[in-house]
């Protein structure tokens, strides 16, 4: 089998998003696009005091998913369906926007509370023109039913996300095509995974350091690898003194325009201006208690400031 490579390395920069958190834009900033993966972004990691968390109070999306990966905290999402639940360590949120929601992820009420620490990412997923104004759908996944597997070396530690992995199916549906692994590699620990030959994808270090795709180009925590076009199988490899966590995620390209305005992504500039409409009209909805959940985020960016964090 041939080997994708890796076509490049780039660093994430931090930069604030939502109501104020700390992420790393992976896809859609370090890299502009990887279709059909619009943004990936890494948040935290960040430890609040009590008080001074904040999350992302309501905001729209059209035309795409959203993928929301917990590794340390706690998100208690809404939306404008009247849709509701808490995801906390090792949850999976696949939500599918299609043809709109007003959605509000806000730290919990204990985390609030008590603080502690922040971790996780979101993924933006394009959906196909023929699915960008399908009905909405959660589909919210605890971390026993993320099936886990290991080399038999137990080396290698992998979450199945969405996709296959050592024989594995994942048990989140996905509208397209789509490979998202979690791959932990301990010390001089080495993977490969097949890839079928048509998927566009990438590896983010998100802990420790290692080595991507047959030519071993060194990255740490914080870079993003881009595959390259052809090849089967793609390989990693870990430092031999540290440990490995690398997101490898690939998917098949839809080929199809993309218009993105901020949180609606759409086909033709008409479409976005209909998104729009159609919002600012609130034929999206909206979440009762709006403005508690944005004074609360004030209240907790001035907190940050009094602690010298913002």
């Amino acid at each position: 089998m041939t080997h994708k490579d890796v076509s490049k390395v780039e660093t994430a920069k931090i930069q604030r998003e939502g109501g104020g958190f700390l992420v790393r834009r992976v896809i859609g900033g370090a890299v502009q696009r990887c279709d059909p993966f619009l943004m990936l972004d890494h948040l935290g990691p960040t430890t609040y005091g009590p008080g001074e968390a904040v999350g992302a109070p309501d905001h729209p999306h059209r035309g795409f998913e959203t993928v929301t990966y917990i590794i340390d905290g706690e998100n208690k999402h809404q939306d404008s369906q009247g849709n509701s639940g808490m995801l906390k360590a090792g949850w999976v949120q696949w939500m599918t926007a299609g043809s709109g929601v007003i959605h509000s992820e806000m730290p919990s009420d204990e985390f609030m509370k008590t603080g502690g620490k922040v971790e996780g990412f979101q993924l933006w997923v394009n959906l196909p023109a023929k699915d960008k104004m399908i009905p909405p759908r959660y589909q919210d996944t605890p971390p026993e039913k993320i099936p886990i597997v290991e080399t038999t070396d137990k080396r290698v530690r992998v979450k199945v996300i969405a996709g296959e992995c050592l024989g594995q199916p994942a048990t989140i549906e996905t509208r397209i095509p789509i490979l998202y692994l979690d791959i932990h590699l301990k010390p001089g620990g080495f993977f490969t995974q097949p890839l079928p030959n048509d998927y566009n994808g990438f590896a983010y270090v998100w802990r420790g350091a290692g080595y991507l795709g047959k030519s071993e180009i060194p990255a740490k925590m914080g870079q993003v690898g881009v595959l390259s076009k052809s090849g089967e199988q793609f390989q990693m490899k870990a430092e031999q003194n540290q440990d490995c966590h690398i997101l490898l995620i690939a998917g098949r390209p839809i080929g199809e325009p993309v218009v993105q305005y901020g949180p609606f992504v759409m086909n033709t500039q008409e479409q976005i201006q209909q998104a729009i409409e159609d919002y600012h009209a609130g034929r999206l909805g909206e979440i009762p208690g709006k403005e508690e959940r944005y004074k609360q985020t004030d209240n907790a960016r001035a907190k940050q400031k009094q602690t010298g964090k913002w």
